[in-house]
């Protein structure tokens, strides 16, 4: 059984096999978890980050690449691209969705046991942090019930005392 962990902290300091990043389409970098990670993390993960760019361009909103973690402890980073919030009417949810469900399968296809997950698309995106709450821990539950080989832990690393406390509330129901 996966066990799934809740820690209030920066992601960039979480030893596990691999974190999410909350990225931008570019892949290059930006404001909130991902810059913190690109700058934590160090050149190697731009470097690979352009080289994925150079051979496949952009990253697609709900899709995921993995890098290698540069300095960070962790050995991968999985890259995710969240959607910006436009009232829940342009496929929010199901894009929000994809990308711990794509996330999840990089991890499983690298042989990740312990993976660790910012609260992707809360920040500058502007997803409603309860909404983006529920589907984080549903999805993740939902993928874990039909691919649970792999994965030891789920660690949802929160940055602020809101989400903290609304995952908190909806892991223990």
């Amino acid at each position: 059984m996966t066990k799934i962990e809740l820690i209030k902290g920066d992601i960039t300091k979480i030893t596990a096999d691999a974190i999410v990043n909350a990225a931008n389409s570019s892949l290059l970098g930006g404001g909130g978890v991902d810059g913190a990670i690109h700058r934590a993390g160090g050149s190697a993960i731009l470097d690979a980050c352009v080289a994925i760019r150079n051979k496949q361009g952009k990253c697609k909103t709900g899709e995921a690449v993995i890098t290698t973690a540069g300095n960070l402890p962790a050995n991968y980073v999985i890259h995710t691209v969240g959607p910006v919030w436009n009232g829940g009417a342009k496929k929010e949810e199901e894009l929000l969705r994809n990308c711990y469900i794509n996330s999840l399968g990089l991890a499983v296809e690298h042989n990740v046991k312990t993976i660790a997950f910012p609260n992707i698309s809360t920040g500058i995106y502007h997803y409603p942090k309860d909404r983006a709450a529920d589907v984080a821990i549903a999805s993740v539950k939902e993928f874990l019930e039909t691919n649970n080989q792999t994965i030891g832990k789920v660690i949802f690393v929160c940055f602020d005392d809101e989400n903290y406390t609304l995952y908190k509330s909806i892991l223990e129901q």
